[in-house]
């Protein structure tokens, strides 16, 4: 298979701005395309009307991950099949393709600490975990009671954020392994299922 060359710095497809290379430590967090009603995001930027510009990008991403975190949408991944199946999707190629250093399943979103190896890039990575994951996801997890989604089941974006150092590794790492904890859901980081946490046993 060719693979494309890797471009190194910022890039954008218009909406939001994307750092890859690899040479650096990724947290990639992407989410159910319905996970964000309408009226929420027309929320959001009218809030962000009165944010410096330079302030803009990290406050949406804070809002953004705050609205998610209550469960909105249909929270497919909260079907124990398909956060099985999304979390398989991280683990097949780990080693080969990126290091996993980190990673949860959320109800509508999922977090990846990862680096990446060879000529594999995070674009690529991440578009190849939303295609395959896709596809599985819109014929819906066995048994499944939830509503399948009508048109794609990811949202066409994802945010990332490269890490600059250790103490950056430390405090994202932590953050994921506390999101389910901080939503509610459980009351220790490796009582959550789908997570890395769960398989370190909390460390």
């Amino acid at each position: 298979m060719k693979r494309e060359s890797i471009p190194v710095g910022w890039r954008s497809r218009g909406y939001l701005p994307h750092f890859d290379s690899r040479c650096v430590v990724q947290h990639v967090t992407y989410r159910l395309a319905d996970s964000l009603p309408a009226d929420v995001v027309a929320q959001i930027e009218a809030a962000l009307k009165v944010v410096p510009s330079d302030r803009q990008q990290v406050e949406r991403r804070m809002r953004i991950e705050d609205w998610i975190d209550r469960g909105l949408g249909s929270c497919l991944l909260g079907e124990p099949a398909a956060a099985r199946m999304v979390q398989q999707s991280f683990l097949h190629f780990d080693g080969e393709r990126y290091r996993l250093l980190a990673w949860l399943v959320m109800p509508n979103h999922v977090h990846v600490l990862f680096h990446t190896l060879g000529e594999w890039t995070m674009s690529r990575i991440v578009a190849s975990w939303k295609s395959y994951t896709g596809r599985r996801l819109s014929l819906g997890p066995p048994r499944s009671s939830v509503a399948l989604p009508r048109h794609r089941v990811w949202h066409r974006e994802y945010w990332d954020r490269f890490i600059r150092d250790e103490l950056h590794f430390q405090v994202a790492r932590e953050y994921i392994h506390q999101n389910p904890v901080k939503a509610g859901l459980v009351r220790r980081v490796e009582d959550w299922e789908w997570s890395s946490a769960r398989r370190s046993g909390g460390g």
